[in-house]
């Protein structure tokens, strides 16, 4: 384990899983388990590196930490020099739509950009001004104006759909970077962010006749692709989780439009149509196979997105196939995330631990007593009960964890779907004492 941990990064991990998130920092003190999901992952940021594409789908059950493994995959990526995008679906955000769903969904991605040395989002300034500043060293090396070079490197966006208008935007916050106007930068990156909603304004403020609307979604995301290699990243990577709203879409015409954009989003990257881009994208076991309404009600997805056959027979899980269903936490695993969890806790001190090690051990059996198996395999709010009993231990030393463990009220995660309420987990009848051989 690590020995110290800085207090404000303790809080912000504590106060993020006490609140059922994932923590933008920290993620390596509690991360546990999916060694091989990591590692297939890892291959996947290398090839995009070397100006290959990367489609997955990562399925799990509501609380199965599809959050957090996406998260840890957007942490190997920065560290590996590529550009990060994430944003959660949601009913006003869709991958397709005409009446500004998707452009507030591109919105999000493009304020999420990040990098190696901005992870907290924003960082689309500092792409443009490390793109200036490569520009600006080849204008010295061939002894030209930075214009001319600024022009040849945003030519090959012209050939692509959408790309004279983004070209000319970053070519506008060029002109406002060099004669220091902040209102005209400013109005480009408006633009590039797809916050303009008129003709009228684009022409006014940049003299741009198109705006990015909800038709230009997909196809910006690929000249994004273009302009952070172009400014010296390794390539750029989209993050997009909670794909279950689009199975919660009521009308079977809109969820098609959907996943139409899936599906050309898959195609392009599997047939290697573009370079240096990858999609990560996180749903539920229905949103992929339901038949009815899922990405399986596709045939086209359907048939692409089918599992190795292979591993099913044999009883393998194939970690290099487009979907990657995220394996349960064992109990074992579960221990040393709760041992982890103590450890951030005290800041690294083991002096200050709040709980012995049989304590865990007690807390476990308590909760497979209460909710069954579902405590470690969608552990959300396992975790949320285990950090608020330390708060309570750390604010009243008096109170003995023997006195109130028994007392904690745990229920199982469960996802509300536009067909009610269900239980992911739930084992019924399950009061033996399965740790009663468990050792440390």
């Amino acid at each position: 384990m690590i020995k110290s941990i800085r207090p404000k990064e303790r809080d912000i991990i504590i106060h993020s899983l006490r609140g059922g998130v994932v923590p933008r920092l920290g993620l390596q003190h509690v991360q546990v388990g999916r060694n091989e999901e990591l590692k297939s992952f890892v291959k996947n940021i290398e090839t995009m590196v070397d100006g290959g594409t990367a489609f997955r789908m990562v399925i799990g059950e509501y609380g199965s930490g599809k959050t957090f493994f996406l998260s840890l995959v957007r942490s190997i990526a920065l560290e590996k020099g590529l550009v990060v995008m994430n944003a959660d679906l949601s009913p006003t955000k869709r991958l397709y739509s005409s009446n500004g769903q998707a452009r507030l969904l591109f919105s999000e991605l493009t304020q999420s950009l990040s990098t190696r040395t901005k992870q907290d989002g924003g960082a689309l300034s500092n792409i443009l001004e490390k793109f200036i500043s490569i520009a600006r060293q080849e204008a010295q090396e061939k002894g030209c104006d930075v214009s001319v070079v600024i022009f040849e490197k945003l030519k090959e966006l012209n050939d692509y759909t959408d790309g004279y208008n983004f070209a000319t935007a970053v070519s506008k916050y060029w002109e406002g970077y060099d004669t220091g106007n902040d209102v005209l930068k400013e109005n480009a990156l408006k633009w590039l962010r797809g916050e303009y909603t008129s003709k009228i304004e684009t022409m006014r403020d940049l003299s741009i006749r198109e705006y990015i609307n909800d038709a230009a979604f997909y196809n910006s995301l690929k000249l994004y692709s273009i302009l952070v290699r172009k400014a010296g990243y390794k390539g750029l990577l989209i993050n997009l989780d909670e794909m279950v709203n689009l199975y919660k879409i009521p009308t079977s015409v809109s969820r098609k439009s959907n996943y139409e954009v899936i599906l050309n989003i898959l195609n392009d990257t599997l047939q290697g149509n573009l370079s240096g881009i990858g999609f990560v994208m996180g749903g539920t076991p229905d949103f992929l196979t339901d038949s009815y309404r899922g990405l399986y009600s596709y045939e086209a997805l359907r048939s692409r997105l089918s599992e190795n056959s292979f591993s099913s027979v044999l009883g393998l899980i194939d970690y290099n196939s487009t979907v990657l269903r995220l394996s349960n936490l064992t109990q074992e695993e579960f221990l040393i995330l709760l041992q982890n969890l103590r450890h951030v806790f005290a800041c690294g001190k083991s002096e200050d631990y709040l709980l012995p090690d049989n304590a865990l051990i007690a807390f476990m059996n308590h909760c497979a007593n209460r909710i069954g198996e579902s405590y470690f395999r969608t552990p959300r709010t396992t975790i949320k009960a285990f950090l608020d009993l330390l708060s309570i231990l750390e604010q009243y030393p008096s109170v003995k964890w023997t006195d109130v463990i028994e007392n904690i009220d745990i229920i199982a995660d469960s996802e509300q779907s536009g067909f009610g309420k269900r239980n992911i987990s739930q084992s019924e009848n399950n009061t033996e004492d399965e740790f009663a051989s468990f050792k440390l």
